[in-house]
């Protein structure tokens, strides 16, 4: 795929993935619009992806805003002219304190982000997608959702939400032009798991992600579940009977 011609909508530009696919994507020539709440650390990523060769503008707005990402999306188009690429990566995982994971603001605020900030980010452009029949919509999930796991009962329905949606999007859109691709990474190197204490197993360094997310991209991939290790016990855990999975995943002590 060429970089050069293409025009991408990153949304949780300002850290970890987002960063990462942001200069990523401006070394091969694109042009990355970059969306997030902190506009000095867009500044900061915008000067970078500029310095590596690609074209940037920043639009400080929270995904959550579905009228600041309409109107985001509309200044892109207005100067480039289309939207090739949304990549909706917007995140947060949800608190692991056992007196607080579940309380209601707290549900609230990871789908909010997670899950409607991904479903905002797709009206903002395919719409237009449609009209030119040619797109291309990403959504950075996770393996999280695949099943429930233990203190984690918002970030998996999230992530479990964004699948589904993006794959029942696909089916109403993939044969009129706009390509859907779903990405479920497991532990990456990012500020999102710097914190935790726990053991993550198959933690990815940052640069293998992003390239590996790069290479769906351009492959088109319908979903594209990493690193493999990980993604293979998840999937065979989707096949226990519910009286195993819950003694197996109970004394988990990590969060995908």
């Amino acid at each position: 795929m060429n970089w050069n011609e293409k025009i991408v909508f990153l949304t949780g530009a300002s850290s970890g993935i987002g960063e990462g696919l942001a200069i990523a994507i401006a070394k091969n020539g694109g042009t990355v619009c970059l969306i997030a709440r902190r506009e000095p650390e867009l500044e900061r990523i915008a000067l970078l992806c500029e310095n590596a060769g690609g074209t940037a503008r920043i639009f400080p707005c929270d995904v959550t805003d579905a009228d600041a990402l309409r109107n985001a999306a509309n200044s892109v188009r207005e100067e480039f002219g289309r939207i090739d690429i949304l990549i909706a990566n917007a995140g947060v995982g949800g608190s692991t304190d056992k007196d607080k994971y579940l309380l209601p603001e707290v549900v609230k605020s990871v789908i909010d982000i997670n899950l409607l900030g991904s479903t905002n980010s797709i009206a903002a452009v395919l719409p237009e997608m449609l009209e030119r029949e040619n797109g291309h919509l990403v959504a950075i999930s996770s393996l999280a959702g695949f099943r429930g796991l233990p203190r984690s009962a918002a970030y998996s329905a999230s992530k479990a939400g964004m699948t589904a949606f993006f794959e029942s999007v696909r089916l109403d859109v993939q044969a009129r032009g706009v390509a859907v691709s779903i990405i479920q990474p497991g532990f990456i190197k990012t500020p999102l798991t710097s914190g935790r204490g726990n053991k993550m197993p198959y933690l990815m360094e940052l640069d293998y992600a992003v390239e590996r997310i790069l290479r769906s991209i351009e492959g088109k991939a319908k979903f594209d579940a990493f690193p493999w290790q990980l993604a293979w016990l998840v999937k065979i855990g989707q096949l226990f009977p519910v009286w195993l999975y819950d003694r197996i995943a109970v004394g988990a002590k990590y969060r995908v």
